[in-house]
């Protein structure tokens, strides 16, 4: 039996049936989107809608209860329109939009450039979160939270060390240690006789901002925390740029003896290329401040010219019954003075400080 849609059209009544194109025609209308990174393209689409709606609504004068309960959701129906770049049908919300503005800004973060521009007032090595939402694509929810990266774009980073200051701490499984950058624990530190080489004025400001920080965490109830520390090698950063440099010019010679001419470079001061070119170059070594604001220069007359980048990471664990737990019957086992990597908040930060403190050079 003919369907209804090929009876309608007179065309579609002199052709000849053919049943399996038909119904490749009907499967092909359901298959509207074929973006790679759906969860991607929503988040994108969704910070953006979100950032013009909040340029909207005035800045409270101050932060409410409610506002701390409060979220925005949009649901849309994008059948058909857009289908290269969004799905046909997807969900965006935001938590406390309110108070992650209010965050922003007191990290001196613009709204409106908050994806890409960013200047710094905070004093602090805590994570730094912008923003938290929720996409839902094909009825798949995705919690993503936006926070500033404690590493740089710029400065490339050769060493990284994920520092708690337990005795117990072992080094890094075979699994870590065949990525790109393995990541090493409290052990590796001191067994590779790493050092942190700053001035004592910088020294006392990390300290201070470590004891702050760590006595909020320990009202806050929260232990596990451990110091990220990422380490540029300005020296070698310079041997690998000049033996990129040696690889480009020799790709170069290689075209010009081929006969091929070179690529026109552009020199329209539009789109982000011309922004970054607004600036003074820098240096090996050299960093904005106000954009790598986990960064420390090595002090002058330390053994090799290096760059750090230091923050607290994993501030989510609260010491709960499970931790209780877990910390009783580990005294149990290796005895009340024992070394255990599960202690109280309290001890936990007393613990932490004193082997920050060690690391310094």
């Amino acid at each position: 039996m003919s369907s209804p849609i090929a009876t309608s059209s007179p065309l579609m009544a002199m052709a000849p049936k053919r049943k399996t194109k038909k119904k490749h025609f009907v499967q092909q209308k359901v298959e509207v989107f074929r973006a790679s990174d759906p969860v991607l393209s929503v988040l994108m689409w969704g910070v953006n809608h979100s950032i013009n709606d909040l340029s909207q609504v005035p800045v409270p004068v101050m932060l409410l209860p409610d506002d701390f309960k409060a979220s925005t959701k949009i649901k849309v129906n994008n059948h058909l329109f857009n289908k290269e770049n969004l799905p046909g049908q997807f969900k965006f919300k935001e938590y406390c939009p309110q108070v992650f503005r209010n965050l922003r800004e007191r990290f001196g973060i613009e709204d409106q450039d908050y994806q890409h521009i960013v200047t710094c007032h905070g004093s602090t090595l805590l994570p730094q979160f912008l923003a938290m939402y929720r996409v839902t694509v094909e009825s798949e929810d995705t919690y993503l939270l936006v926070m500033r990266n404690m590493f740089s774009h710029r400065l490339h980073v050769h060493r990284k060390y994920d520092l708690k200051g337990s005795l117990v701490s072992r080094e890094a499984s075979f699994k870590e240690k065949v990525k790109e950058l393995p990541t090493y624990k409290d052990v590796d530190f001191r067994n590779n006789m790493q050092k942190v080489y700053v001035s004592d004025e910088e020294k006392e400001k990390i300290m201070d901002k470590l004891n702050r920080d760590t006595e909020f965490l320990v009202c806050m109830r929260i232990m596990d925390y451990s110091l990220l520390l990422g380490i540029h090698d300005v020296e070698r950063a310079e041997r690998e740029e000049e033996e990129e440099m040696m690889e480009s010019s020799c790709e170069e010679e290689e075209e010009d003896e081929n006969g091929l001419a070179p690529a026109p470079s552009s020199t329209s001061p539009e789109g982000i290329a011309g922004y970054m070119n607004s600036f003074k170059p820098m240096g090996p070594g050299e960093f904005d401040p106000y954009v790598d604001v986990y960064a420390i220069q090595s002090t002058e007359g330390a053994p090799q010219r290096e760059v750090y980048f230091m923050g607290l990471i994993d501030v989510l664990t609260q010491y709960d019954t499970k931790k209780k737990a877990a910390h009783a019957a580990k005294a149990v086992k290796h005895g009340a003075g024992a070394e255990i990597s599960t202690a109280h908040p309290e001890q936990y930060a007393k613990r932490f400080k004193e082997f920050i403190t060690k690391i310094f050079a």
